[in-house]
């Protein structure tokens, strides 16, 4: 196999060193110059000190591209392309055309301001100034996006630092001569996706193990994510058979488990399913908080499905909201299986629904009881088809907990809009 050519993706600013911010350009690049055709060596996060912006640079310039986002701006910290630019040996020149653009808008901000132009100007000089072999891709406000070719062949693309900004110039970079020129020397891998629910992370392992493992071309992954296990296939050009034969052979081991062979998260299969069958969907959420409701949301065109949901996190809201009767709450308490079957049936009657499911549970860190531990979660779904109810002892954190009730009450969702049920019900 001829080796991929090379990524390293730089990602600036000191607040993400620091932990005030979480990196999401990293994560995005590399999977974008993977899907490309490039190997992503390495992500490297670094503050906005000189030394160690320059240095990175240094060493991300050997790869055969490097990917950098952040300090762009017009402030004294925003260093990244004049240390690039060092960093490659390339000189700096004030690109004129580009100023009188970022000067424009900076004349339109500067008068909705009241303030001088005056103010702006240095700042727009600064932002006006590219390596001298760069192209600009276009504007995210006055930030220009740029791409060039450092003179040991690297392929430079230096983009915004805002999530979205990034995204929306990363296409300019793809379509620039030299980013075109380094991807028609590569060919993209193949990807192949099993996404698993209710299945151990080493139980997989062992089945790809007994399948005959991952190599010649085939690069296995097994990623335990928000209590679901993600099995994900590289395969390179010409190892298509081999990986057909490890697919399968994963299929037929794992299937009970399978719910999705392609990148659709459980909610969106929930309310796929919902809308084939023309139901309408409700939730009742005690110690998720709205978690499961928030979910279904995020899929656009929810609405034709999901109604909305109950958060009864106080057993006043459970009793005057969803009708649960007191003597139940007295007799079994907030966390019981029977007051989550009666938040079911109870959200599914207020809102005028199908089909309905609840969470109630103890997330921690406090709460527990010998009876009750932290981590016990109820979960009841209810449709026209039946019932569908769990107990769950999850593991970690507050947070954890509060997740995985979340997914396992989307599952149990997708298992009862499939037609299972629990027997007697």
């Amino acid at each position: 196999m001829t080796p991929r050519p090379r990524a390293v993706v730089v990602v600036t600013g000191s607040e993400l060193v620091r932990g005030e911010r979480t990196d999401r350009n990293g994560p995005f690049l590399a999977a974008e110059a993977l899907t490309h055709g490039l190997e992503p060596a390495r992500i490297v996060i670094v503050g906005d000190t000189p030394a160690e912006l320059e240095a990175t640079f240094r060493e991300g310039l050997q790869a055969d591209a490097c990917l950098v986002s952040g300090g762009l701006g017009p402030t004294h910290d925003d260093r990244t392309v004049e240390l690039l630019a060092r960093a490659a040996g390339v000189e700096l020149v004030v690109d004129e055309a580009l100023e009188a653009q970022i000067e424009s808008i900076s004349r339109a901000v500067a008068e909705r301001l009241q303030r001088p132009y005056a103010d702006f100007a240095t700042g727009v000089t600064k932002q006006a100034t590219r390596p001298t072999t760069a192209v600009s891709i276009g504007l995210a406000g006055t930030a220009p996006g740029l791409v060039f070719r450092a003179p040991n062949g690297c392929v430079a693309v230096v983009l915004p630092g805002p999530p979205g900004e990034l995204r929306r110039l990363w296409p300019n970079a793809l379509a620039s001569g030299a980013m075109r020129e380094l991807l028609a020397r590569t060919r993209a891998p193949g990807r192949r996706v099993l996404r698993l629910f209710g299945v151990s992370e080493s139980a997989v392992a062992r089945a790809l193990d007994e399948a005959g493992g991952d190599g010649a071309g085939v690069e296995a992954t097994i990623c335990a994510r928000e209590f679901e296990i993600h099995v994900d296939l590289m395969v390179e050009p010409g190892a298509e058979e081999g990986a057909d034969v490890l697919e399968a052979a994963l299929v037929q081991r794992l299937e009970q488990w399978l719910f999705a062979r392609d990148e659709r998260r459980v909610e969106e299969l929930v309310l796929s399913l919902a809308g084939a069958r023309g139901l309408r969907l409700a939730t009742a959420e005690s110690c998720t908080g709205g978690l499961v409701a928030a979910r279904l949301t995020t899929v656009p065109g929810s609405s034709a499905s999901f109604v909305g949901g109950v958060v009864a996190y106080a057993d006043e809201v459970k009793r005057n909201q969803l009708g649960v009767p007191e003597a139940l709450l007295v007799e079994h308490g907030a966390v019981s299986a029977e007051v989550a079957g009666a938040m079911a049936e109870g959200a599914r009657a207020a809102l005028g629904v199908d089909v309905a499911v609840a969470v109630t549970g103890v997330a921690g860190p406090g709460g527990g009881t010998p009876e009750k531990p932290v981590g016990r979660v109820y979960l009841h779904a209810i449709g026209l088809d039946g019932v569908l109810a769990r107990t769950l002892d999850l593991p970690g954190e507050r947070e954890q907990v509060r997740v995985r009730a979340t997914v396992t009450a989307l599952h149990l969702l997708r298992a009862l809009l499939l037609g299972s049920r629990d027997e007697g019900a």
